[in-house]
């Protein structure tokens, strides 16, 4: 190589530090200084309650942690999300594999021959033979034949000189980082889904509790409206009425399994289980439920799996302007190869056989109907569509934390009326009922108590459910303790 040549090649190499396209800078985001509904509500545990492990252990049910801890390995959905994580971070090596050279080495053995055959009137040009009788043309056929060794080694090397193969590997190992919040976005959805229907699940189990002493009740009900119309003292059309508050209440306690069931064949699948091998006992619904410190809005930007998926996203589009633009640019090549070709494989390797060649090349795209720009237009136009995608996903879930804060806020003054209201109609029911017995009241009264108490102790059971499922639903617009540290 000359010497003009290679200040060239060093000029080139140097000019690889330098990557084309613009650098990435995360999307501004405005976040609001606290959140609108968080006013009024009183959290009672530590801010740090959600990173001291996972964050289903805050409600104390070693059920629902025994089920959680059966999710990321056996749910399948959380198991696909995985199985993407590895497909990108094998693309991520697939790009960085491009740094390097790739070196090849080859070997063959060839045998070519050649066969001539023609008519002549000389004969003895050919081999051929004249008879006594004068001068007979003769037809001959001559074969030429030879073996070629040959065995060697090549290698090339594409530099990156304007950071395209940099580029890439940038964009591939944003999207690798996507897919790892993509996977906790995954789990955490999982994870979440099974809270909520456990707590359903123990809803379920809770009413169907309250429907057994509803029809306790109303078969003793029943039972007295029987004895005092045997007594001459109460009308057969009581006695209808009661049966028909014993029979409906019957219904609803079947009606109960019915949603019991088919939250347990969820949770089985969630958990990666056969409907059929799976099953809970009952237990009633617990009274506490925790409250969850939301902290600040700007916050969630760290601590949302989505919106660092979506982030990553972003990255990801705009290291690829800068792999567009690198088009633009020629491309610089080094190759060499070294090959020994001879007949014998005992003398193949000597300096008589060798062939070598070594040098960079250049190439460069002159006319191509605009189809870089093109590239380089849809490029940026991908890059502005994950950046709105980006913004919108954050807006969604500023939204869903709003929502559950003042969800929990009005559920918990909700329930401390129900609760009184509960109280208040078992009086009026048993107050009511002996007034019946004492001949003050008619049964009509008795139904519209019991009715009331009824739907009074059903809504207050609603409403213990919908706090249950709204912290969950809290947790998990919070990201369930997860954070972008967690992102590698």
């Amino acid at each position: 190589m000359s010497s003009r040549s290679a200040a060239l090649a060093c000029a080139l190499l140097l000019a690889a530090g330098c990557s084309v396209g613009p650098n990435y800078k995360r999307p501004v985001v405005v976040t609001a200084a606290a959140y609108k509904e968080q006013d009024g509500w009183k959290p009672s545990e530590p801010a740090d309650i959600l990173k001291r492990g996972p964050w289903w252990q805050i409600f104390k049910d070693p059920v629902l942690d025994r089920l959680e801890g059966q999710v990321n390995g056996s749910n399948q959905t959380v198991k696909s999300a995985a199985a993407a994580v590895e497909e990108a971070r094998a693309l991520v090596r697939e790009a960085q594999a491009s740094f390097f050279p790739s070196i090849s080495l080859s070997a063959s053995r060839e045998r070519t021959g050649e066969g001539l055959g023609a008519l002549s009137g000389n004969p003895s040009a050919f081999g051929g033979t004249t008879g006594l009788g004068g001068g007979t043309s003769g037809l001959s056929n001559t074969t030429f034949s030879e073996t070629l060794n040959s065995v060697g080694a090549s290698a090339s090397w594409n530099i990156d000189i304007w950071g395209q193969t940099r580029r890439t590997v940038e964009s591939q190992k944003a999207s690798a980082q996507a897919s790892l919040a993509a996977l906790a976005a995954a789990e955490l959805t999982a994870q979440s889904e099974l809270a909520t229907d456990y707590f359903e699940l123990r809803a379920q189990d809770q009413l169907v509790m309250l429907l057994t002493d509803i029809v306790a009740a109303d078969d003793k009900a029943l039972k007295i409206t029987q004895a005092r119309y045997r007594d001459g003292v109460a009308y057969k059309a009581d006695v209808l009425s009661a049966q028909t508050e014993l029979l409906t209440a019957q219904a609803q306690q079947v009606n109960a399994a019915i949603l019991r069931g088919t939250l347990e064949h969820a949770i089985a699948v969630l958990i990666g289980k056969q409907p059929a091998i799976f099953s809970l006992k009952p237990a009633s619904l617990a009274t506490t439920i925790p409250t969850v410190p939301p902290g600040i809005p700007s916050t969630l930007l760290e601590r949302r799996p989505d919106i660092a998926e979506s982030e990553r996203q972003v990255a990801a589009a705009n290291a690829q302007i800068g792999v567009a633009i690198s088009a633009f640019f020629p491309s610089l090549t080094f190759s060499a190869s070294d090959q020994y070709q001879g007949p014998t494989i005992a003398k193949l390797i000597q300096a008589s056989n060798q062939i070598w060649s070594f040098g960079p090349s250049l190439a460069q795209t002159l006319f191509d109907a605009g189809l870089r720009r093109a590239e380089v237009a849809q490029a940026r136009a991908a890059y502005e569509a994950s950046v709105s995608n980006y913004r919108q996903t954050v807006l969604a879930d500023f939204q869903q934390v709003e929502d559950q804060l003042v969800s929990l806020r009005v559920l918990e003054k909700q329930s401390v009326l129900e609760t009184a209201l509960v109280k208040a109609a078992r009086e009026s029911e048993v107050l009511t009922l002996n007034q019946y017995k004492a001949g003050t009241q008619p049964y009509s009264s008795v139904i519209t108590a019991q009715t009331t108490r009824l739907d009074a102790e059903e809504t207050a059971l609603a409403v213990q459910e919908n706090r249950f499922t709204a912290s969950v639903a809290l947790i998990e617009a919070l990201g369930g303790g997860w954070d972008t540290s967690l992102l590698k």
